[in-house]
């Protein structure tokens, strides 16, 4: 692993711990009480201001996905989606970024020549 998938790792384990830490406390309390879920997200502008930035950049991450993971030709574009429900923007776009570099790094650069 080169340093830049490395870092992208630590971040898709501190995209996951982090947040989960928070949840895990909440569904021990109140389960999968979405009514309590959402109310408490947007409980002041603050905590609102947040909760809309996360639901925004969430589809910002899957036009995101789809489109450059098309034009890399990756492979399994819906796991991401899933990692962004599952956990969210926090673990789905350092995974994507991960793999997608990766991708990248396999590849020969643009314009090298492929014959020998």
């Amino acid at each position: 692993m080169k340093t830049k998938q490395i870092l992208y790792f630590i971040l898709c384990v501190a995209g996951t711990v982090l947040p989960y830490s928070q949840l895990i406390p909440f569904l021990r309390e109140h389960g999968l009480d979405t009514s309590v879920l959402v109310q408490q997200l947007f409980a002041n502008k603050v905590s609102g201001f947040f909760g809309l930035d996360v639901i925004v950049s969430s589809f910002a991450l899957w036009v995101f996905v789809y489109s450059e993971g098309t034009r890399l030709r990756m492979r399994y574009l819906w796991l991401y989606v899933a990692a962004n429900f599952l956990v969210g923007v926090s673990l789905a776009l350092p995974l994507f970024l991960l793999v997608r570099q990766s991708r990248m790094d396999s590849e020969p650069p643009a314009g090298a020549s492929t014959a020998t």
